[in-house]
Formats: structure tokens, C-alpha cells, sequence
């Protein structure tokens, strides 16, 4: 393969003539993990103590959202040996292996690590621990690490191992001038993350005003009617099968669909059942239809609704119980904000039973309270949630746009196929 002028064959590919292949220990790098001895250490308060969880694979900026924290004594010697410093490069050596992370002024200090991270510190005359960072985080230092994953009892990788990695380095001024650049990209996803959350915690407060009635919309004024389920909704089961009849016939509502999507269509219905046409007829949803899931794991998942929002024929489980609407009191997108409201939550929650799992029947749902403003209050709340959840998807398809972006952009400058002027 010829390759073009500029440019030169290594064992790691194709790479600028001015970029060099080196192992990572040939940069002298300071390089240790955390011992097992931290659990005398734990403590409500004191220095941040980073784990495999504070760590992430869409980013090598560190999660701080959970962290753990730890109390030594001044003649810890662990303090010494662990202790992190900013531009510390951090590589997960165990369990899931090779998630980078980088250490900036952000991470308060002191910090320590525990066993299953190794602390990488460069020498920044000589690489620059971003760019590091950025560079082991990228595909193909991530198949090398996958490659020289030492399989035992327990999945890990050795220090030596991570010294050991041989990757292409541009100078020191390139470097640092693509780390700059991917810096950039990672404080505009960051600043979409926090917008992110913001929008939806702004939804959440939305509904807890508008569901319960203490902020009416202009224009709307007057008592609301409070209603048990029985009185507005049909409860019927869901269709059991045989389990050779999964994966052909009609599309199938199970309990995965109902707790993840507030408003159900079919696009997000993946499974089928072959069931007989009566049985079709009997377990068909229709447009409207409430949908419970009737067990989980957790109390705080029992007796989740959603609304199914197309007219597509489909069935639903045995595991679900469908809610049909008996007037056309009730509108199908507000119904899918109310019925996972906190006040009605609260109330099923309540109503689980179990000791193992948590379940919830017919006459427990009927027996939940819901205020019900007019239909065209309903209409007009819903399209206010609705424009707020619009608003929300819209920013999250440019995050996952910007991620790829990023993703597209690591590929081209970490190895030398595109350069910065």
C-alpha cells in the first residue's frame, strides 16, 4: 500500500513522519494503583476517594456525582503513594477495563484511588496528560487494551501491562493543541448535559403544578372532579401464550415497554406473539388504553401506565394489565403525564405487595384517586408537557449528534489522518 507524502508505515499504522511510537513507560511516567487496605479509611467525610464508577467511557472528565470519601490518619502511608495530582492520568485495570479518566482542578483535594485504578503521571515537559488521556481513550489504544487483558479468575491488566502499551505520539506542541480542541467539544456535550437536566427538572416542577391544579393555565378556572380508576377505566389482564409462540405474529406490549415509555407507539414495540384471532380480538390495544404494568423488582417500578398512542393493532402480556377508558373523559396524552404523576405514583406504590417482587392487581389500581380537570384543560396541560418533552428530545439528538461528532473527530486527530494548522 503506497503511502502518502508526509506520512509513514508503523507498527501502529500509518502516522505523520514527525509522530513517534513509544510505549508508554519509555515517557517515565509515575505509575502505581490503590492497595485493598482502604476500608479502615471510609468515612461520611473527608477526601474524595475515586472508584471504577466515578469513571466513564463517554467521557475522560470525572464523574463527581457520587462520591465516596475517606479519612486518613497523617501517617497513611497510602496518602503518600495514592494521592492524586491535577493532570493525573486514571485506567481502570479490573473488571470493565480501560475506562480512562483525567484528573483537572475540578477534583477537590487531596484524592486518592483504590485498587482497581492505575495512576499514570507524566512528565509534562515531555507529553501532555490530556492528550494522553484523550489518546488511550480512543479505538485503537482501547483494542490494545482489550488484547493484553491478562484473563484469570478475575478479568484484569498489570501495571506493566499498561506501561507496556505502545501508542503514536505527535510533538509535544500538537499534543497539546489537540487536547485543547477535544477539550472544547467535551465542555459544549457538558454544557448540553447540564442544559439537559435542566429542562427536565423544569418538566418535572411543570407537572407537579399543572397535574394536581395549584397552576391553572389562563383560562381555566373551576373545581376539579377526583375520581377513583374504577369509576373512569375497564381493567382486563394480559394474554399468557405458550413460550414457542414469541417472536412471530402480532405485535406484543410487555412490561420492559410500559415502565420505559410514558406514551407507547408501536415503533417501540419490538416483540411479537402468535396468538388465535379471538384471542387478538380479546387483548387488543386500541388508541387511549392505559397500560399498568402489574410486577417488578422494585416497589418503585410496581404499576407504571402507559398510554398507547397509535391505532395499529397490538396485544399485550400477561404481566400488563390495560386500563380502557369507559368515557371520553380522559385525554390520551394527559393521561400518560397524570397516571405517572407523583400523587397518583404514591398511591400505587403504596398498594404493592409482595415480599420477593412487588405486584399489583385490578381491584388495587381501582382503588387509586385521580383529579380530573375538564377535557379541554386535560388537552391543554398536554400540550404544554408535550412541547416541553419536544423541546428535550430536540436537545438530546444534538448531544448524540455532538458525541459522534466527537467521536469522528478523536478518530481523525489522534491519529494524525487529519491535522490542526
Amino acid at each position: 500500500m503506497e503511502v502518502k507524502v508526509g506520512y509513514k508505515q508503523t507498527e501502529v499504522g500509518v502516522i505523520p513522519e514527525e509522530w513517534e511510537v513509544k510505549a508508554l513507560g519509555s515517557l517515565g511516567p509515575f505509575v502505581t494503583s490503590g492497595s485493598r487496605g482502604w476500608a479502615g479509611f471510609y468515612s461520611d467525610r473527608g477526601s474524595p476517594f475515586i472508584r471504577i464508577t466515578n469513571l466513564s467511557r463517554e467521557s475522560i472528565y470525572l464523574d463527581l456525582t457520587d462520591l465516596k470519601s475517606v479519612n486518613l490518619p497523617p501517617e497513611a502511608k497510602e496518602g503518600v503513594r495514592t494521592q492524586l495530582q491535577e493532570h493525573d492520568v486514571l485506567v481502570s485495570i479490573t473488571a470493565d477495563i480501560g475506562i480512562v479518566g483525567y484528573v483537572t482542578s475540578h477534583v477537590p483535594q487531596p484524592a486518592y484511588i483504590n485498587q482497581h485504578i492505575a495512576l499514570v503521571r507524566f512528565d509534562s515537559s515531555r507529553s501532555d496528560g490530556r492528550f494522553v488521556a484523550y489518546l488511550l481513550a480512543s479505538e485503537n489504544p482501547q483494542k490494545l487494551f482489550r488484547a493484553s487483558t491478562d484473563i484469570g479468575a478475575k478479568a484484569g491488566m498489570s501495571l506493566v501491562t499498561v506501561q507496556k502499551l505502545r501508542v503514536a505520539f505527535p510533538p509535544l506542541p500538537e499534543q497539546r493543541a489537540i487536547a485543547a480542541v477535544l477539550g472544547d467539544v467535551d465542555a459544549l456535550l457538558g454544557a448540553l448535559e447540564k442544559l439537559i437536566a435542566k429542562k427536565r427538572d423544569l418538566k418535572q416542577a411543570a407537572m407537579q403544578q399543572l397535574l394536581t391544579g395549584r397552576q391553572r393555565l389562563p383560562g381555566f378556572s373551576g373545581e376539579w372532579e377526583v375520581k377513583r380508576l374504577s369509576e373512569l377505566l375497564e381493567f382486563r389482564n394480559g394474554a399468557n401464550a405458550d413460550k414457542h409462540a414469541y417472536g412471530k405474529g402480532v405485535p406484543f406490549i410487555n412490561v420492559l415497554e410500559v415502565i420505559t415509555k410514558a406514551h407507547l407507539r408501536r415503533s417501540d414495540i419490538p416483540g411479537r406473539v402468535l396468538l388465535p384471532r379471538s384471542s387478538i380480538d380479546s387483548f387488543a390495544v386500541r388508541r387511549g388504553d392505559i397500560l399498568f404494568n402489574r410486577t417488578s423488582e422494585t416497589q418503585e417500578e410496581v404499576g407504571l401506565a402507559s398510554v398507547y398512542m397509535d391505532d395499529e393493532t397490538v396485544v399485550f402480556g400477561g404481566f400488563v394489565i390495560r386500563g380502557r377508558p369507559e368515557c371520553a373523559c380522559i385525554d390520551a396524552t394527559y393521561s400518560g403525564y397524570a397516571f405517572r404523576s407523583p400523587g397518583i405514583r404514591s398511591q400505587i406504590i403504596a398498594k404493592g405487595q409482595g415480599a420477593i417482587r412487588a405486584n399489583i392487581g385490578q381491584a388495587e389500581l381501582g382503588q387509586v384517586f385521580a383529579p380530573l380537570p375538564s377535557l379541554a384543560e386535560q388537552q391543554a396541560i398536554a400540550v404544554v408537557l408535550s412541547d416541553m418533552d419536544a423541546e428535550i428530545a430536540a436537545l438530546e439528538a444534538r448531544l448524540a449528534k455532538t458525541r459522534a461528532l466527537k467521536q469522528g473527530m478523536m478518530q481523525e486527530l489522534l491519529t494524525g489522518k487529519t491535522r490542526l494548522i
